[in-house]
Parts: structure tokens; C-alpha cells; sequence
């Protein structure tokens, strides 16, 4: 049965009762008789339909007051007071009976075509296999894996090759992507950085190393961006250095342009040189400067170079900026005294710089084993810097060493 057919029959039925509980006290308060010779008077009232049906139907005498005609007992000649007539209220009420409270009580309808609600009802097992049962939200939790299967942000940026272990590592990440909605924040942050030229392939290396630009405004963004293309860079070398420098589009516009005037002023680089150092290492605009500023002092006070051959060994060679001062020291130390290299040699080749101690000291003393371990261009038999680090074993074993690869390993035995 309908909802609304339930609450009309309801209603009627309440209808009905009222009216049935009224007729007596209508009767008492007349000042006529009332006639209900063999009538019915209704008590209690079922609902079926749209209409209602009299129950428990009850009879009724004939009774008169007053001016009414007397009954069959009077014309015998036995006549009786118009008060002894009457019922008395005791007797009315004893005939009517009263409705059970409807609140207490459901009254009989057809409940078969409403489904159970109870949660505690029974149900079958065939039953029991159909229900899925959603999984619930961690309250809390240390890893982002929990929240995967909650949220549409993190679900897309796995399939992005976002690596959601190495971002919640990140102070604050995890709780910036719970809050950010993909449709919303994310979406056009991925559409911008493709714009500004990160590949599809580098999208989720990128943002597992700066998953806070998925939070920055628009905006602020595209203002960045546009700096940069004032200051003469490309497309291609902004893409670039994005890229290779995450955090790079971090920063504001006067960071970056403080940046940008530090290196040009302390290296007396022109403005080229300058962006051509940065488009090489990007990350001397978003790192400290304070190693940088040791690392210089290093090379001109402990390592005795000039101001002149500084700039041109960092030009050439841009990470010996951010090297360690320790291996630095190290690497500068075997090849000038033990190697005896001049300073004016180590500011041709500066990116002996970058290659490994243990790699320059294996391969010279191989050198030296063979008698062939000349570093001076004026003499026969030169071996430059770069022909010594640079090329693989192979190759320094047949075409510099004019040795064998068996040779070479064998001797390394012996170190």
C-alpha cells in the first residue's frame, strides 16, 4: 500500500471513531427523543480503501422524552416517568466501547509490500554475499596509501607515477593533497606545467618532488613564468629549467631576480653568461646561497685560484658551486700535488672537478706503472685531464694506457 493511501485511511479512520464517540452525548444533550428503533451505532472503524466500514455494529432501543410518542408499555396502561425512560450515562458508556489508542497500538493493514527496514532483521546468506559494504575513512593515518580509495586526487596522481611514499615524507604534502580537489585545484596545474613544456612521462617525477605547486595560485604561476621570458629565456630553456629545478616556479619573482643579479655581480659574468650558468644548474636559483658563497671563498683562499680563473671554472663547470667543500679540498690536493697539475691546467679542464678521487687516482697510477703518465702539453705522449676521466676503461686501456683491460683490472688487484 502506498504511503499516502496509509496516511488518509489513517486519517479517516480517526475521523470515524471520533464521530461514533460523539453520537451518544449528542443523544443525551437533545431535549427529543431520540429514535434508533433496531439502528446501528457505530464503535470502531476499520480502514478499506478510500472508504470506511462500520464495525461491531450495535442495537439501540426506542426511548422518548417529552413530547415524543410514548412506547408500547405506556399503551398497556402502565405508565412510567420520563426519567426512567432515558439510559443512564453509566449505560451509554457501557454500550459505547472506545477506539484503542493508535499510538500504541499499529492497526491491521498490509505491511507485505514494504521492504524490511530494520537493520537488525534476518536475512539469508544468498543475501548476506550481495552486500557490499563501503570502506570506511581512516580517522587517522601515517601514510597516504590509506586515503587512495577515498580520494579522486590521490587515485589520478598514482596513475600519474606519483609516488605518494616519497611525498608524504615531505613536511605538510600529505595533508595539502587531502584537501585539494582534482576537478577544482589540481587539474589546471597539470594543464599549465604541460604548457610551460614538463613532458607527460616527467609529470610524476615532478610532482612527487614538489607537490606543493599544486597548491599555488594560477596566477602567481603564469606572473613567474613571465618574468623569466622577460629576462630573454626561451621556451625550450624555461621547460628546461622547470624541469631539472622542481621548486624553481616557487619563487617569487623578486627571489628570483635577487638570484639572478647575485651570480651575474659576484662571478662578473655578463648577462648571457649568466643565463647560461643558470639554464646548466638551475637549481643555483633555488638553492641556499651560503654554500656558495664557502665554495668560492674555497677556491680563491685554500685552493689559490684567481678571481679571473674562478670565473672561468665555474662557467665551464657549475656544480663545483654546490660540491662539497671536504672532496673539493680532496680532489684539488691529489691533482696538484701528487699529479703536480698547475692551477692554469685544473682552468682548461675544471671538470676534473666533478669525477670521482678514486677514479683519477687508479687510473694514474696505472699511468705511472706504464711510464706514460705525462700531463704537460709541451712534452710527447700528453694525456689531457679530460682524456683521463672522461673515457671508459676500455677505451683509456687501448687508445691512452695502450694496454689491455685484463691488464688494467690486474693491476688494480694489487692496490
Amino acid at each position: 500500500m502506498a504511503l499516502w493511501a496509509r496516511h488518509v485511511s489513517r486519517w479517516c479512520c480517526l475521523l470515524g471513531t471520533a464521530r461514533a464517540v460523539e453520537l451518544p452525548r449528542r443523544l443525551r444533550s437533545r431535549g427529543c427523543a431520540a429514535r434508533a428503533c433496531r439502528g446501528f451505532a457505530p464503535v470502531a472503524v476499520l480502514p478499506a480503501g478510500k472508504e470506511l466500514v462500520l464495525c461491531r455494529l450495535q442495537p439501540c432501543r426506542q426511548v422518548s422524552v417529552g413530547n415524543c410518542s410514548p412506547p408500547d408499555s405506556a399503551k398497556g396502561g402502565s405508565v412510567s416517568s420520563p426519567e426512567s425512560n432515558l439510559p443512564s450515562v453509566q449505560q451509554e458508556q457501557a454500550k459505547v466501547e472506545t477506539l484503542p489508542d493508535l499510538n500504541a497500538k499499529i492497526l491491521d493493514e498490509d505491511w507485505d509490500d514494504i521492504p524490511p527496514s530494520s537493520a537488525l532483521e534476518v536475512i539469508s546468506e544468498e543475501e548476506a554475499v550481495q552486500i557490499i559494504a563501503e570502506p570506511l575513512v581512516p580517522i587517522q593515518s601515517s601514510t597516504l596509501r590509506d586515503y587512495v580509495d577515498h580520494s579522486e586526487t590521490l587515485e589520478k596522481l598514482v596513475h600519474l607515477g606519483v609516488n605518494l611514499s616519497q611525498v608524504e615524507k615531505r613536511q605538510k604534502a600529505g595533508q595539502l593533497l587531502l584537501t585539494l580537489d582534482f576537478e577544482k585545484d589540481v587539474k589546471k596545474i597539470l594543464l599549465f606545467l604541460k604548457d610551460v613544456g614538463v613532458e607527460d612521462n616527467q609529470l610524476g617525477a615532478f610532482l612527487t618532488k614538489n607537490p606543493y605547486i599544486l597548491g599555488e595560485d594560477l596566477e602567481t604561476l603564469e606572473t613567474r613564468v613571465a618574468y623569466l621570458k622577460s629576462k630573454k629565456f626561451g621556451k625550450s630553456e624555461i621547460a628546461q629549467m622547470v624541469s631539472r629545478a622542481p621548486y624553481l616556479l616557487l619563487f617569487s619573482v623578486e627571489r628570483l631576480d635577487n638570484r639572478l643579479g647575485f651570480f651575474k655581480n659576484e662571478l662578473g659574468l655578463s648577462v648571457k653568461k649568466t643565463k647560461d650558468l643558470v639554464i646548466r644548474l638551475p637549481r643555483l636559483l633555488t638553492g641556499k646561497l651560503e654554500p656558495v658563497k664557502e665554495n668560492l671563498q674555497v677556491c680563491e683562499i685554500e685552493l689559490g685560484f684567481q678571481r679571473n680563473e674562478i670565473q672561468q671554472i665555474v662557467y665551464k663547470t657549475p656544480k663545483i658551486l654546490t660540491a662539497s667543500k671536504k672532496r673539493l679540498k680532496q680532489t684539488f690536493d691529489y691533482l696538484h700535488n701528487i699529479m703536480g697539475i698547475p692551477h692554469h691546467m685544473l682552468t682548461r679542464f675544471p671538470q676534473v672537478f666533478n669525477s670521482k678521487l678514486l677514479r683519477i687516482r687508479e687510473r694514474h697510477m696505472f699511468l705511472a706503472f706504464l711510464g706514460r703518465a705525462q700531463y704537460d702539453p709541451a712534452q710527447p705522449s700528453y694525456i689531457s685531464l679530460d682524456q683521463l676521466v672522461s673515457l671508459p676503461d676500455e677505451v683509456f686501456c687501448t687508445e691512452i694506457a695502450k694496454a689491455s683491460m685484463q691488464d688494467f683490472e690486474n693491476f688494480l688487484k694489487t692496490l
